[in-house]
């Protein structure tokens, strides 16, 4: 089983070097060809993580105070 790049082609990296499109680190996007299916798995769920805890953290200006 071939697991597919969770790029979604909104490629922006943050402060941390975190994609804000897919949640990946920059050295997971540069590495991702050479994972296996198992590195590229754990890869996908901590992107998940890192997007949730991103998301979290953003707030919309109308509602600062």
């Amino acid at each position: 089983m071939t697991i597919t790049s969770p790029c979604i082609k909104m490629c922006t990296l943050n402060e941390d070097d975190v994609c804000l499109g897919c949640g990946r680190l920059l050295v997971e996007i540069t590495s991702w060809t050479s994972y296996t299916d198992l590195q590229r798995e754990d890869t996908s769920a901590k992107c998940k993580q890192r997007l949730q805890s991103l998301a979290r953290v953003w707030v919309k200006p109308s509602e600062k105070k």
